[in-house]
């Protein structure tokens, strides 16, 4: 993608009110006579910067409801979504599964339970983006996924479907069966994760599924479970791609390769890689049209702290529409910079890979007609400090520079 990357007003997100607020928050009504869920944070970092925004509050819960919202407004027939995904907040596995549900064309964003409780900040967004109903699942509006002892709430007055399923591989394979309905044909690619990988490492899956479509499947670190091998089976020989492979043994690539073509993404087996580090060949790779492929600048992208793994399926709309962003993950810092409440820093890893797709201008391709890159910051500064945000700003912005090479010339209007 080298399209030009465009900076999103602020005014833009009115529907993500500008006080941080709890899960319990009062509403006000916009014109339409929904309600506006207050979900956005205030502070030393604000809600933007020139180059990054920042969407969400104190917790997953209210991150979800943010990005649901400033994907889909509910404002007009154009910004509804045909059905949001409701998954409780204590089933991480139902959550990162549930992320391919964000792809095009069902495009669901996804909203948490507390259990069977659904929290006022999820119940207000829900009423205020208004889901039309997805057709190819009998006109749900609203879509719940989770193990049955972690079921999460049943929204009164939705039309709704559930898929539930005890195991985690056996719910994964349920919901990639419920995408492909939706996306009217079977994927020909998956994305494989190890059920016991550290949620660090597998976050990333969840803007790559939400972008591809790929549905995310499970495996054991030593075995394929029988939900997972029928389901790779019926696809036929699908690509399957293993993020962080080195959470699994050889004997796991050797059963995947016997249904279909193995790639890694990442480092090889027995090579783990910090989040961060992972994150980024995430957002390196690509294998034809499937991936990311970022190497240049002109792009959107997430930014997530590691240690709320649910923000990563929260943000996943953020990676299916929009300026499509890959999420890449902050740090821990040991000594928080003066003026920092939350101990986020930069890995140096990130800061080189902001450095290499970093925008430039030349003399000779004006600023004007350069391309641009933007952050989305999810959370408020106890997840990614202000101070933090300044730096990704900085990161981000497009700079002069005597190698930038010429575009080609846009027509005039005459």
């Amino acid at each position: 993608m080298n399209a030009r990357t465009l900076r999103p007003a602020a005014a833009l997100l009115a529907c993500a009110a500008l006080a941080g607020c709890g899960k319990s928050s009062p509403s006000s009504s916009n014109a339409s006579g929904g309600p506006i869920a207050q979900v956005g944070t205030a502070g030393a970092g604000g809600l933007a910067t020139k180059n990054t925004t920042r969407l969400g509050g104190a917790n997953p819960v209210i991150d979800a409801a943010a990005v649901a919202r400033a994907v889909y407004p509910g404002l007009t027939s154009g910004s509804r979504p045909q059905a949001v995904v409701l998954v409780n907040d204590d089933d991480w596995p139902a959550a990162l599964v549930a992320s391919t549900l964000a792809s095009a064309p069902l495009g669901a964003p996804l909203l948490y339970s507390e259990g069977s409780t659904l929290p006022a900040v999820s119940s207000q967004a829900l009423a205020a983006m208004r889901p039309t109903g997805d057709e190819e699942a009998s006109g749900a509006q609203v879509i719940r996924i989770g193990a049955p002892a972690a079921a999460p709430a049943t929204p009164a007055g939705y039309r709704t479907t559930t898929l539930l399923a005890s195991e985690p591989a056996a719910l994964a394979a349920a919901v990639a069966r419920f995408a492909g309905r939706a996306h009217g044909v079977a994927p020909r690619q998956v994305i494989v994760l190890a059920d016991d990988a550290p949620p660090a490492l597998a976050m990333p899956a969840a803007g790559l599924s939400a972008e591809s479509g790929a549905p995310i499947l499970l495996v054991g670190p030593t075995s394929v479970p029988a939900a997972t091998s029928s389901e790779l089976a019926g696809l036929h020989r699908p690509t399957i791609y293993v993020v962080d492979p080195s959470a699994l043994h050889g004997s796991v690539f050797a059963e995947l390769a016997r249904l279909g073509p193995v790639k890694h993404i990442g480092g090889a087996s027995g090579e783990e890689a910090s989040p961060a580090a992972n994150a980024i060949a995430v957002a390196r790779f690509a294998d034809g049209s499937f991936g990311w492929g970022i190497h240049e600048p002109g792009h959107g992208l997430v930014f997530v702290n590691p240690s709320r793994p649910l923000d990563a399926p929260a943000a996943a709309p953020l990676s299916a529409s929009g300026d499509f962003g890959p999420l890449l993950l902050l740090g821990a810092s040991s000594s928080p910079a003066r003026g920092s409440t939350a101990g986020t820093s930069i890995p140096p890893e990130l800061t080189t890979y902001l450095g290499d797709i970093k925008p430039a201008y030349s003399p000779q391709v004006p600023p004007v007609r350069s391309v641009y890159n933007h952050g989305w910051l999810i959370g408020d500064e106890q997840a990614i400090s202000a101070v933090t945000q300044a730096e990704i700003d900085t990161l981000l912005e497009t700079t002069p520079s005597a190698t930038a090479t010429e575009e080609p010339s846009l027509p005039l209007a005459e």
